[in-house]
């Protein structure tokens, strides 16, 4: 049923899935970027569905609970209690530690605003939990949605985000001016 939802959404809106099986792991942070648009998560999850991965991501608790929660849960959603202190980067090395197949994708820029700098959480939980970081993106010039590698972090965050943001500086965002190509 999600691969037929999934076919429908690419061929309705005339995108294009660009998912090698060759980026296909048990494990993985995904970055989701460039994030300016609610339309973001659509693509993102029609590529999941098309190539039968199981991608999860992380949301307030409050959009998983209540009327419309399964919706969320059926999108892949996993409700984090906001209330709580809770350690966003050690629930997630949690999560990846005690799976064995998860593709946790994360908006490394953590809103759909411009921003500065993206928020680092996508590489503390990739190191922490010794998996690789997904190259997921989006790109609305050329209506693509995809995974365009693995990274391997070497354990030099200034390297690793040097080339992640070398990757991410061709992709364009639905609204350009809120995504900030110097990610660190």
């Amino acid at each position: 049923m999600k691969r037929i939802i999934a076919n429908f959404i690419f061929f309705i809106s005339r995108w294009k899935a660009d998912y090698p099986t060759k980026f296909m792991v048990d494990k993985c942070v995904m970055i989701a970027a460039p994030h300016t648009s609610n339309w973001d998560l659509m693509y993102a999850i029609a590529v999941y569905w098309k190539m039968g991965v199981n991608a999860k991501f992380l949301i307030k608790d409050a959009y998983t609970k209540g009327k419309l929660g399964f919706i969320f849960t059926w999108l892949g959603a996993l409700g984090i209690d906001r209330s709580k202190h809770t350690n966003f980067v050690d629930y997630a090395v949690q999560l990846l530690n005690t799976t064995d197949k998860l593709v946790l994708l994360v908006p490394a820029e953590g809103t759909r605003k411009w921003v500065e700098k993206w928020k680092t959480g996508f590489y503390h939980i990739a190191n922490q939990a010794d998996v690789p970081v997904a190259l997921g993106f989006l790109d609305y010039g050329k209506k693509i949605a995809g995974v365009g590698g693995i990274y391997n972090l070497t354990d030099d965050f200034n390297v690793d985000m040097a080339n992640i943001q070398t990757f991410y500086t061709a992709k364009t965002a639905k609204h350009p001016k809120q995504y900030n190509k110097i990610i660190y």
